[in-house]
């Protein structure tokens, strides 16, 4: 699985500094050296993990490619907040008026779990929401037992618990659970159809839209 992800991840890090790998996600089950999960679900990676001195790029750890896009110069702009999503990009552009204020790297759906293409609105605003869908069941000690919970789909293991993935700085865009918010990005598509930020930048995000933001997902 890791030869498979640098065959295809490693020309598009050395020629851009950031991996799109569009047409790669993690096999289920199994991820890189060094993405661990913690007891809610929620994916991270930690440079001391065991193993990751098997996998490098030019002598250094693989983990997620460096965000070489987020920035935020705020300002006034010239009119109200919009935000463009850009799915070919991974990037998320905010605007007033006609304004670019900032941008953001992004990790929209999988192949299987696509993110919708359209107009949207901000319909919910939830600084510490958890998904109520995907996450973890962990056991009574709180240790995973199973990583990659669908509540819709799959049975707990008995003993356990279910546990949501956190989605901090949530921003619902649809009533079935499609929002933007904070998360791991691995530098490809990898989500079930959210749409991953780094946290700053989600913050930034969260503290500068309102109910009714418009968003348009291309």
């Amino acid at each position: 699985m890791i030869a498979r992800l640098l065959s295809l991840c490693v020309p598009a890090v050395l020629a851009l500094g950031l991996s799109s790998c569009q047409t790669m996600a993690p096999i289920q089950g199994m991820m890189p050296p060094g993405i661990l999960r913690g007891a809610d679900g929620t994916l991270y990676y930690d440079p001391n993990a065991q193993g990751t001195q098997g996998g490098v790029f030019g002598g250094t750890h693989m983990g997620p490619p460096p965000d070489v896009i987020s920035h935020w110069d705020g300002g006034p702009g010239n009119g109200p907040a919009r935000i463009r999503i850009d799915r070919a990009e991974q990037t998320a552009y905010f605007y007033r008026g006609d304004q670019l204020i900032g941008k953001s790297w992004l990790s929209t759906g999988d192949e299987k779990h696509a993110t919708p293409a359209g107009s949207f609105k901000i319909l919910q605003k939830n600084k510490w929401h958890k998904s109520s869908r995907y996450g973890a069941a962990v056991d009574a000690a709180g240790n995973v037992v199973d990583a990659e919970v669908d509540i819709k789909k799959d049975k707990l293991p008995p003993g356990t618990k279910y546990e949501g993935a956190k989605m901090t700085n949530f921003m619902r865009l649809t009533y079935d659970g499609i929002g933007m918010h904070a998360g791991y990005l691995p530098g490809y598509p990898a989500s079930h159809g959210c749409i991953r930020m780094p946290e700053e930048m989600s913050e930034l995000f969260f503290n500068n839209v309102e109910l009714g933001t418009p968003v348009v997902i291309e």
